[in-house]
């Protein structure tokens, strides 16, 4: 009875699973907007992309990989263990980079069955908001770094597969492309 009420209620809005761009999508390239607030619409926004990126099973997801261009990405490094541990980041920026390196296998949600290795900084130092709109700095190393230098750089218009030589990256177009032909048909 408690769920009808809530359901009855102007502002319960239910999470829905978005369908997620796949390369070579030209919407992928497009640099996103800063969130001007956190408000209602982008907690929804954020619950939505949780939705879709469990559906997925994935890690990360940010806005731009499901067609909204704003500053918003999650990422939730336990729900590999079944858990569900989503971490909104909005507006994030990266305020220090260390000089040291590490190279992790990278693969996307928006870039399906390819995956390569990709060297990035080993630890940053990020500025964003929480979903409740308050101010957080967070020093990360290992994954977490990784995964959020690969999710801001979707804010940006950059794929994985940029990272990659002109070669690989063009195999793993052709790849794409291809895989998407033979699913239209069948």
């Amino acid at each position: 009875m408690l769920l009808d009420r809530i359901r009855g209620c102007a502002y319960f809005q239910p999470m829905t699973v978005r369908p997620i761009l796949t390369a070579p999508d030209p919407r992928l390239q497009a640099v996103s907007m800063d969130v001007e607030t956190v408000d209602a619409e982008i907690r929804t926004l954020v619950d939505d992309m949780a939705e879709s990126m469990y559906e997925a099973d994935g890690i990360g997801l940010a806005a731009i990989q499901i067609g909204v261009a704003k500053r918003v990405l999650i990422i939730d490094l336990d729900q590999k263990e079944g858990k569900k541990n989503p971490r909104a980041f909005i507006n994030p920026k990266i305020i220090w980079v260390s000089e040291d390196m590490a190279v992790f296998e990278e693969g996307c949600l928006s870039v399906p069955e390819i995956w390569d290795d990709v060297e990035r900084p080993a630890r940053i130092k990020c500025e964003y908001l929480d979903r409740d709109g308050k101010k957080q700095i967070l020093e990360a190393d290992g994954m977490l770094a990784t995964c959020l230098q690969h999710e801001m750089d979707h804010l940006n218009g950059v794929l994985f597969i940029d990272h990659l030589s002109r070669l690989k990256r063009s195999m793993a177009i052709k790849k794409l492309i291809k895989a998407k032909k033979l699913k239209a048909v069948g």
